[in-house]
Parts: C-alpha cells; sequence; structure tokens
C-alpha cells in the first residue's frame, strides 16, 4: 500500500507540475509549437520519473531496515528459547535420574503402587531406567493387568521397528 501511495504521489507531483504546461499549451497565447510544448513536457517527465525512483529507493530502504529490525528481534526471541529448551532438557534430564534413583530406592510393594498410580507411559519409562532385577522385583508385585500393560508398552518400546 505503501508503494501505491508513493507512485501515487509521484503522480501527483508530475500532474502538477505539468498542469500549468497543459494549460498553457491549451490556450497557447504565445504562440508556442505543439513540438517545443511536447519536448518541454518530456524533460519533466523525466525529472519526474527519476523523482519518482528516488522515493521508491528511499521506501525500499525504508522497508528494508524494518525487516532487519524483525529479522534480528527474531533471532534474539530464537536465541532466548534456544537458552530456555537447553534449561529445560537439562532439569528433565536431572529430575528424571532423581525419579529413577527414588524408586530403585523403595520397598517393591511400595513402588509397584505407586507405579500403577501414574501414567502407564510414565510408569513404563521409570521402569525400563531402572535395574532389571530391581524393575522385575517391581513387576512382581504388581497385579497382573497392570504388569502385563506395563510389560507389552516396555517391549513395545525396545522394538527397532513398528510392527504394523
Amino acid at each position: 500500500m505503501k508503494k501505491f501511495a508513493t507512485g501515487a504521489f509521484a503522480g501527483v507531483l508530475l500532474a502538477a507540475q505539468l498542469a500549468p504546461l497543459h494549460a498553457l499549451a491549451a490556450e497557447n497565447p504565445a504562440g508556442m509549437k505543439p513540438a517545443e510544448v511536447e519536448r518541454f513536457c518530456a524533460n519533466i517527465a523525466d525529472a519526474a520519473r527519476d523523482r519518482r525512483y528516488a522515493l521508491q529507493a528511499m521506501e525500499l530502504e525504508k522497508l528494508k531496515g524494518e525487516v532487519d529490525e524483525r529479522i534480528e528481534a527474531l533471532e534474539q526471541k530464537r536465541a532466548d528459547y534456544e537458552g530456555w529448551l537447553q534449561r529445560r532438557n537439562i532439569f528433565l534430564a536431572q529430575a528424571e535420574a532423581g525419579i529413577v534413583e527414588i524408586y530403585s530406592s523403595m520397598r517393591p510393594d511400595a513402588a509397584a503402587e505407586r507405579l500403577a498410580e501414574v501414567r502407564v507411559e510414565l510408569a513404563a519409562a521409570i521402569l525400563m531406567k531402572l535395574e532389571p532385577r530391581t524393575a522385575g522385583i517391581i513387576l512382581n508385585e504388581m497385579n497382573s493387568k497392570s504388569a502385563a500393560t506395563l510389560t507389552t508398552i516396555i517391549a513395545s518400546a525396545a522394538r527397532p521397528e513398528d510392527p504394523s
């Protein structure tokens, strides 16, 4: 829209410069020849076109500056997001290690009871991180349906390819 406004401004500028000449040519009080009027108008038209190009170039430079500012702001936001993501991943790794350690130090019957209450995907992930002997004891303490569900998820996660 700004580009149109610049072009419209150049057109108005050209019309304003040429209006007296058109009036002069229509009246032609001095008896100017039409060829002289056309040559004069052609000379003015080149200057107006050059001015329009200069205005468009200035507008493009302004837009380029705005785009560069927006790119810089986006790069800053991306860097902030990457920093936040790195801190989150570090926290999750520490929390995951802590949870696994907690469950490995719990009594098997208590661990089985707690794992039965969390999401099955989370319970399976925790069991996969535990020592196989400890995970087996905890599964042994669970009811058979919960243990079978967790075993199915763990076995599916261990498959190298999708069975479907």
